[in-house]
């Protein structure tokens, strides 16, 4: 399964990376597959460290709005069930 997150961009540099803003994580990628201009405040999916799609800006804050809701859910399970799985039922070997 692939997984591409959107991601702000806020800072371009001259050798074909920007540093983006990832769910509040910074970090540098590359524009390497970028077929169209973008700039500071733009919108990018970021794939395996590429950018690889620009986003609007409605679009980009829909889907980090539906990431933010998988991690809480995420986290309250977490909390519930504990690292390992529901207490009361065994859990399965592979």
């Amino acid at each position: 399964m692939c997984l591409a997150i959107p991601s702000k961009i806020v800072e371009l540099h001259e050798d074909g990376t920007a540093t983006v803003d990832t769910m509040g994580v910074k970090r540098k990628i590359s524009l390497e597959l970028m077929a169209e201009d973008v700039g500071v405040g733009d919108y990018v999916l970021v794939h395996v460290g590429f950018a690889i799609q620009k986003l609007n800006e409605e679009e980009a804050l829909k889907s980090l709005e539906l990431f933010e809701e998988i991690l809480s859910e995420l986290e309250e399970e977490e909390q519930l069930y504990g690292e390992f799985g529901e207490p009361d039922r065994p859990q399965e070997r592979v």
